[in-house]
């Protein structure tokens, strides 16, 4: 039987609020897409986090990639689930009121295989969400793992027409592995994103020790978890300094002292992922600490926790 989930209100007085272009959210913490759906909500209080941020949603339906699609190693956790989508009328459908039901701000990760693919899901989806997640980077859709978001041109024109689809946040979801991530999130802000989330899972290949073929179905994949952390706040800080729109940190957050991190290199918000599988309730776990680590300090807000790394 599962437990009813606690629903203390806030403490009087402490501000974790966060502006992302005209969205407001209470506090700086939510999923990673496709790492949280509304199954999930018996087991925390998802009206205490930031925002949810939904699965994915593609053009046209898709059934995801092939198994073997999620496996643990030494480095952290690989999966090539591949994105399923029921596209945009079946979102909106099935999925999308189960995800207002959860009383946060709803966050649509959007998708595609090519730069026009975005501007017409957005369109379709219309106000739907309180603000869009431009998803340029999931490494485990091809075979190879490319993506768009490697290319700040690419990126530049995604934005772009799908601005003129919509006047709500545009959060442009950017890959790791890239020529220059300061430039891409420059190509993210001078296109009209709000903000820019830095950044999805690395693109790895593992074996299995005994066959010596491909632990996945897709054979390449995404790596999460706390060892990817060094390699994202590099990216997170390049980010920060390069852009004056909000950044979200994304890769390896397990508790608060990680959410800190990220911020003393200038992000404004995290995404939690790979810890929401072993400990569902860690989102709401780190908004607790956050709260609790600006009242044991005596001040108002995160920011005034947190000193920015030159």
């Amino acid at each position: 039987m599962i437990s009813p989930v606690l629903t203390d209100p806030p403490a009087v007085g402490v501000d974790l609020s966060v502006r992302i272009g005209s969205l407001v959210l209470n506090n700086p913490v939510m999923p990673a897409s496709g790492c949280f759906g509304p199954e999930l909500a018996p087991l925390l209080a998802c009206q205490r986090l930031g925002a949810v941020v939904t699965k994915t949603v593609f053009a046209e339906a898709r059934g995801g990639n092939a198994p073997h699609r999620l496996s643990e190693i030494p480095a952290g956790m690989i999966n090539s689930v591949g994105i399923p989508s029921l596209g945009p009328t079946g979102y909106l459908k099935s999925l999308h009121p189960a995800y207002r039901a959860l009383g946060t701000s709803v966050i649509v990760s959007v998708g595609g295989h090519r730069e026009g693919d975005y501007a017409p899901v957005v369109a379709e989806l219309g106000n739907a969400a309180d603000a869009y997640e431009l998803n340029v980077s999931c490494p485990n859709l091809d075979a190879d793992g490319r993506d768009i978001g490697s290319d700040p041109s690419a990126i530049m024109t995604v934005v772009a027409q799908t601005r003129r689809e919509t006047d709500r946040p545009l959060i442009v979801k950017l890959p790791p592995m890239v020529a220059s991530i300061a430039e891409c999130a420059g190509a993210a802000e001078a296109a009209g994103a709000d903000a820019v989330c830095v950044s999805n899972s690395l693109p790895v290949l593992a074996l299995d020790e005994r066959t010596r073929r491909p632990i996945l179905g897709n054979v390449v994949g995404g790596l999460t978890g706390p060892s990817i952390k060094p390699i994202v706040q590099r990216l997170v800080w390049q980010s920060a300094r390069a852009v004056r729109i909000p950044v979200v940190a994304c890769g390896g957050i397990m508790t608060a002292d990680d959410a800190l991190d990220y911020m003393s290199l200038g992000a404004s918000a995290v995404q939690v992922g790979t810890a929401t599988f072993s400990r569902p309730s860690s989102m709401v776990d780190i908004v607790d600490e956050l709260r609790s680590r600006v009242i044991a300090n005596g001040a108002r807000g995160l920011d005034e926790l947190v000193g920015a790394v030159a």
